[in-house]
């Protein structure tokens, strides 16, 4: 079965289709941790104990254990296991070997950017859990560590499968407030929760993870009760609240709390250190803990820190680096960064192509040559996703002459003028249309949908380029979804000057 059945392709819409493909999916493991494992399995010397110490620098490699050993066929126990070294010993060493070599074993930075993010948020909270709650709680520190490092175990295949629509969810919901049913709704048929738990309960993962997915979808009362107990600032107060609700007070001191806990603390501390997502989870834990809400930050900066120190990868943002920044700072989603501008290199030859274009007489010897060269003037500007269509006048469609950061199919797209009004009016004179996030909704339902769908961005321009009150050329860019930088939309409308001038001359080369 290859990584990914995901390529993304349709995007399931029901819980049992989302639960069937993410079932479906093998996890990449990276080939050094793969080869180390595989090694100890074959060393008589090593105790299951150790090689279960291996594994852990490999979430992908934990889960892919754990899921095994809790299948009905391999699970002679009703009780998934608890820890990874009850799962090596319920598989033993052979299962566990074959195990290893099914799946696929891959260099570290082509694992998917997504996928390594979300473990290193699951270690990140492994990290906070063992930190904040395993001394605590001694005797249950497997079910501590192991359950908080699984607990998003779920999002795994999914950041696999289908990476943008991860990345659309939390621009919208995270970044922009947007209603989060709403956008799930929209993105994935179902409710994020409400997949997690279908999936770990499909694994047999433990009871400590579904019950934190149980708590958030039907015990959100108790727990909006609890932090409104957790907000008062008199600690005695607080302790007379709960003791008033006994019933409340033995439901939220549940051990199997401190994964929810430890994994909405790592969450929310990707956005930054100050938003009120994390001081709900910091005020929840320093209820749990019965300590300060000083004391509890203090040590959650700590843990981020000594969590940067041993998972921290290159390429991957961890929230310990943000404990320097100025402390109202958050980190911004990368789409709402506006792209670096061109470097001097890309201008030099973003001339050098301009002046190509407005050559005289045109050296071009057909379209193809020219589209092709407007095609690389606008990527030097800055533009990193490029459709340049031009009129069929016998069928009254428009045929793509170029791409540029587009999948290669984009390439067969023919779009009948008439049925869309926004590219009748694009088509009826030379026009420009910017869209933004203020306007976007209203006109990018005018958009054939073939259209919206290759650029699912809010930052998009649409220029139509005429000759003598004949539109020859429509050209679509982006800066990959980004708000557009300022120098590359000058250099934009330049560029399209140019390629007006170049149509010109090519119409009248045998003049």
């Amino acid at each position: 079965m290859p990584i990914a059945a995901g390529v993304q392709g349709q995007v399931p819409s029901t819980l049992p289709a989302w639960v069937k493909l993410l079932d479906g999916v093998r996890l990449p493991v990276p080939k050094v941790s793969h080869d180390r494992v595989q090694a100890a399995i074959n060393d008589s010397r090593r105790s299951m104990r150790e090689i279960a110490e291996l594994m852990q620098d490999s979430p992908a490699l934990v889960l892919s254990v754990m899921r095994e050993a809790n299948h009905p066929a391999n699970a002679s126990q009703a009780q998934p296991a608890e820890s990874l070294e009850i799962a090596l010993n319920r598989l033993g060493l052979a299962r566990t070997s074959s195990l290893l070599a099914r799946l696929p074993a891959v260099p570290v930075e082509d694992i998917p950017p997504v996928l390594r993010q979300f473990q290193l948020i699951s270690q990140h909270a492994s990290q906070q859990a063992s930190g904040l709650f395993a001394s605590r709680l001694a005797r249950l520190w497997q079910e501590i560590h192991w359950g908080s490092l699984l607990f998003l175990s779920p999002l795994w295949p999914l950041a696999v499968t289908h990476p943008k629509l991860l990345d659309a969810w939390e621009l919208r919901v995270i970044h922009k407030g947007e209603d989060a049913a709403t956008v799930e709704l929209e993105l994935f048929g179902v409710r994020i929760m409400q997949l997690c738990q279908a999936v770990a309960e499909h694994w047999r993962l433990s009871e400590w993870v579904t019950q934190g997915y149980r708590l958030l979808q039907e015990e959100r009362d108790q727990l909006a009760k609890v932090l409104n107990i957790a907000r008062e600032e008199d600690a005695l107060h607080q302790q007379h609240r709960l003791d008033d609700e006994p019933g409340l007070r033995r439901w939220f001191n549940q051990p199997a709390n401190t994964v929810l806990l430890a994994n909405g603390l790592a969450l929310a501390a990707q956005v930054g250190w100050v938003n009120p997502h994390l001081l709900r989870w910091q005020l929840l834990t320093s209820l749990y803990l019965q300590t300060t809400l000083d004391d509890v930050q203090q040590q959650v900066h700590q843990q981020a820190a000594a969590s940067a120190r041993q998972h921290a990868g290159m390429a991957l943002f961890h929230p310990a680096e943000a404990l320097i920044w100025p402390w109202s700072q958050r980190r911004p989603h990368p789409d709402m960064l506006a792209p670096a501008p061109p470097s001097p290199q890309d201008l030099d030859a973003w001339r050098t192509l301009c002046g190509e274009l407005l050559a005289q007489p045109s050296p071009f010897s057909n379209a193809i040559h020219l589209s092709t060269h407007a095609r690389d003037a606008l990527l030097a500007c800055g533009m990193q996703r490029l459709m340049l269509m031009m009129p069929d006048r016998a069928t009254n469609s428009l045929r793509v002459q170029q791409v540029a950061g587009l999948p290669k199919e984009a390439l067969r797209l023919n779009l009948p003028i008439e049925q869309s009004k926004l590219l009748q009016r694009l088509m009826s004179q030379a026009a420009q249309l910017r869209l933004t996030p203020d306007n976007h909704a209203q006109f990018s339902a005018l958009m054939p949908e073939p259209l919206r769908a290759l650029f699912d961005s809010q930052h998009l321009l649409l220029r139509s380029v005429a000759v003598n009150g004949q539109v020859l050329m429509l050209v679509l860019a982006d800066q990959g979804g980004k708000p557009l930088a300022d120098v590359s939309q000058q250099a934009f409308g330049k560029t399209v000057q140019c390629i007006e001038r170049a149509l010109a001359a090519f119409g009248n080369r045998n003049a």
